[in-house]
């Protein structure tokens, strides 16, 4: 039936569910507080919106799917990383979605709700880590997951091509794809981009500085005698 719930992705349920329920109290208000806005960023500085607008979700069809998913695939990633790190991985493929989404229309004022651009940075980095596992797409037919996270990264991608803005970000799933890949290339962490950083600057000087070995000029007499 699954794997049995981590505490983290426990604790990540029982947050999204109790801020859904809130707003039915809040009503529109609270999206407007607290999903992103990437008017209300980039002009009132409302900054927090990157962090809250992942407990947020439209209804609760949208809650259940990214909680099922979440369960799903979050949990064995967490008992692999450990909850610390995987609460770190959710918010920086989460907030790398919507920064993704603030530059693709900066003067939006439609908000993104919803966790799933860190639900799609799961799906990544389980197609990474377990590519040849096997999953039912739609509960019917069995996939590897390498290819039904390239079929989820193509769906997010030419629907990201059309979207002017909307409650469901195609853009947001597709930024929580690209920073999963980057965070786990390594290429957002400080020491990885110094180490990226160090290997650029020594291949430029190995180009700039190449060393040629010259032979001397051969003269008709070099050679021995004896």
């Amino acid at each position: 039936m699954g794997p049995n719930v981590t505490t983290m992705v426990k604790y990540l349920v029982i947050a999204c569910a109790v801020t859904f329920i809130l707003q039915f109290g809040a009503g529109a208000e609270m999206t407007l507080i607290f999903g992103l806005t990437p008017f209300a960023v980039l002009e009132k500085l409302f900054v927090w919106q990157f962090f809250t607008y992942l407990f947020l979700h439209g209804d609760f069809w949208h809650l259940f799917f990214n909680m099922f998913a979440l369960w799903m695939f979050g949990c064995e990633l967490e008992r692999y990383w450990g909850s610390r790190e995987f609460l770190r991985f959710f918010l920086v493929t989460g907030v790398g979605a919507g920064v993704l989404s603030i530059l693709f229309d900066p003067l939006g004022q439609t908000p993104t709700i919803g966790a799933s651009g860190s639900i799609y940075g799961i799906l990544m980095a389980y197609g990474m880590m377990f590519p040849d596992r096997q999953v039912y797409l739609y509960f019917l037919f069995p996939i590897k997951v390498k290819y039904f996270v390239a079929f989820l990264g193509a769906i997010a991608f030419f629907s990201a091509l059309g979207t002017s803005g909307s409650t469901i970000a195609h853009v947001a799933h597709l930024g929580g794809m690209v920073f999963a890949f980057l965070y786990l290339k390594g290429w957002l962490s400080w020491s990885g981009m110094r180490q990226s950083s160090h290997r650029w600057r020594i291949k430029r000087m190995r180009e700039r500085f190449k060393v040629y070995e010259k032979k001397p000029p051969s003269r008709k007499d070099d050679f021995w005698i004896h």
